[in-house]
């Protein structure tokens, strides 16, 4: 650490001789030594806020942090110090500190308050505090041991487990075009965004309807769900797949009754598996009303609460909501002992959030309720099918024991269509159409999923083009004429597709300008343009469009005859040219349309030549 000397603002040791963590003023990345490691994650894991919070990251991100640092206390050597730094920026400072906090409590069993003393001893500037992700002031804050505690309390209530947890599926479903949903208490509770009537693309971000929710949670054993705002969808979608629906709603971004209260607790209580809870974007109340729960079955305080929720589905409970969750919180302490007293203790979970064990059983058992499905349905048609051959020959025989002669009346009132279809329309308000918080803060969570994706695109050439090389278009490619709508066409390309200054990228535009000349060359002369378009190249004829126009001439003052056959004799002349100016490599398809131009051009120019004939 000697390099830092100068610029280093405070140190932390977590692991004597071994493991440190340093605040550092200079940005300059100081360099490894024979005797020490430097590392720093401020620029590799980036928070995705909504307005203005900034924190704290989330558990994959948590466990990516652990994960890399075991790696690096496993394959250095012993005797080389390592290094955690972080900048005197204030927002990276307290989340690397919750990072490293955090692992000293997972892994080298450190309380909250012993982690906390060693991040804040000595010189060690104070730590602000995370925030929600509302706008304006925030009239509520996190601190960073409240982060610690949460992680402690729900890690010895066996909510997670990092060796024992599918980082890849958190990270898949937290997406927003791949449900937008998180867990958030092991085989109890996920929260999810609200689903709408019909999946679709709507502004920017992916709606999904009922039905895409429905193998996930059959086969992680969800049994009932809870609405928190206005219907956007049938809650029959979901009664007629086998679930529970139930609808609880209040306002957005405001707090529930303490009649909605006490039957979410009641619905949950008395729930046989999982609950999906959603409002609109599945964060504010569904997060409030989950919270409650946590709070009364676990025993964790509001500010533990609020914090491990945002550590599963970043930027929940908002507002005046976290005043409200602590506002419970005693109430919920209360009905807790209460209920466990007549229930007994709470079990704690058999498997913690996305457990790679419990996906494997429940994949095992999913399949095989699938298998039982499918020989139900084999067995029930193999008996309706018999039945059904056994009721048509009653039917026959009994037609055939009734009919007479003179039969006209349809007894049987097949041409009676007067049947009608019912059918449940969702009530839509006109308050639904207005912009709320859930709105907002849904289309915050995809637009900046799509800026991700498109920075990436912009930032790799070879995404664009294939290669670093310009891109060329295929000799067999048709080459559009009109020079106004090649134009036009250039600059009408998305920026996805192609950024504005491919210099930029690294990529050179000499493709793109001699294209573009050869467009403006070629569109001056209009008698050599079917020629050059004729076998679907983009280069110029370099047999001298002077030539063509040269052979054409010369036959149009050829013999004053007869017009047809000068018709001919010009086209035919013509034609030569072209067939041996035409690329060597062309395909029979390009061929084929060359000689079907041909032929256009040909009696094109014979209808021409015998109107003028009948005018003389």
């Amino acid at each position: 650490m000697d390099d830092s000397s100068g610029v280093l603002v405070c140190a932390s040791e977590f692991i004597k001789d071994r493991l440190y963590f340093v605040t550092l003023q200079s940005c300059t990345k100081p360099r490894s030594t024979e005797n020490t490691h430097y590392f720093s994650i401020d620029d590799e894991l980036i928070y995705e806020n909504f307005f203005a919070d900034f924190g704290p990251y989330n558990l994959a991100m948590l466990y990516r942090y652990c994960q890399k640092l075991n790696k690096k206390l496993q394959s250095i050597p012993s005797k080389k110090k390592i290094v955690h730094f972080t900048s005197t920026e204030p927002q990276k400072r307290v989340n690397a500190a919750y990072l490293i906090g955090s692992f000293s409590i997972i892994y080298l069993k450190r309380t909250p308050d012993e982690a906390y003393v060693e991040l804040t001893s000595g010189s060690s500037p104070p730590f602000i505090s995370f925030r929600d992700a509302s706008l304006g002031a925030p009239l509520y804050s996190v601190t960073l041991m409240d982060c610690l505690r949460g992680v402690y309390e729900t890690h010895k209530r066996q909510f997670f487990n990092f060796d024992d947890f599918d980082v890849k599926e958190y990270e898949h479903y937290e997406r927003v075009k791949n449900g937008d949903f998180n867990w958030i208490v092991p085989q109890k509770f996920i929260a999810f965004c609200g689903p709408h009537a019909k999946s679709k693309i709507e502004d920017g971000y992916f709606i999904h309807s009922p039905s895409s929710y429905f193998t996930y949670f059959r086969k992680h054993n969800v049994t009932t769900i809870i609405r928190l705002n206005k219907k956007l969808y049938d809650a029959n979608d979901f009664n007629n797949a086998g679930f529970d629906h139930k609808d609880l709603f209040f306002v957005d971004g405001s707090v529930p009754s303490d009649q909605i209260l006490n039957q979410f607790l009641t619905i949950v209580e008395n729930a046989k598996g999982a609950v999906a809870v959603h409002c609109k974007a599945g964060l504010g109340r569904t997060g409030s009303l989950i919270g409650c729960y946590i709070m009364k079955h676990y025993g964790l305080s509001a500010r533990e609460t609020i914090a491990w929720i945002r550590l599963c589905r970043p930027g929940s409970i908002i507002g005046h909501q976290q005043q409200w969750l602590e506002e419970k919180q005693s109430k919920m302490w209360t009905q807790g002992d209460l209920y466990r007293r007549e229930h007994g203790p709470t079990p704690l979970p058999s498997y913690p959030v996305y457990s790679l064990k419990l996906k494997e059983l429940n994949e095992r058992a999913f399949e095989h309720r699938n298998q039982e499905v499918c020989d139900n349905r084999s067995a029930s048609l193999n008996k309706a099918n018999e039945d059904n051959k056994v009721d048509n020959v009653l039917r026959i025989l009994k037609r055939v024991d009734t009919m007479k002669l003179d039969d006209q009346t349809d007894e049987n009132k097949n041409s009676d269509f007067n049947t009608t279809t019912s059918t449940t329309r969702v009530p839509v308000s006109n308050n639904i159409l207005k912009i709320t918080q859930g709105d907002t803060l849904n289309h915050i969570k995809a637009q900046r999923q799509l800026n991700h994706s498109r920075s990436l695109s912009m930032a790799t050439p070879s995404l664009l083009f294939g290669s670093g090389r310009p891109h060329t278009r295929a000799m067999s490619q048709t080459f559009r004429n009109d020079s106004s709508q090649s134009n036009s066409q250039l600059a009408a390309v998305s920026p996805i597709k192609a950024p504005k200054s491919l210099s930029s990228l690294g990529i050179s535009c000499e493709g793109v300008k001699r294209t573009t000349r050869t467009i403006a060359a070629t569109s001056t002369t209009k008698r050599t343009l079917p020629l050059n378009s004729l076998y679907g190249s983009s280069r110029p004829l370099n047999t001298n469009r002077s030539a063509v126009t040269q052979s054409l001439s010369m036959h149009t003052v050829r013999s004053q005859s007869s017009p047809t056959s000068r018709c001919a004799s010009s086209l035919s002349s013509a034609s030569t040219l072209i067939n041996h100016q035409a690329p060597s490599g062309l395909l029979g398809s390009d061929k084929l349309s060359r000689f079907g131009a041909l032929r256009h051009t040909q009696r094109r120019t014979l209808r021409r030549t015998q109107k003028s004939t009948y005018v003389r």
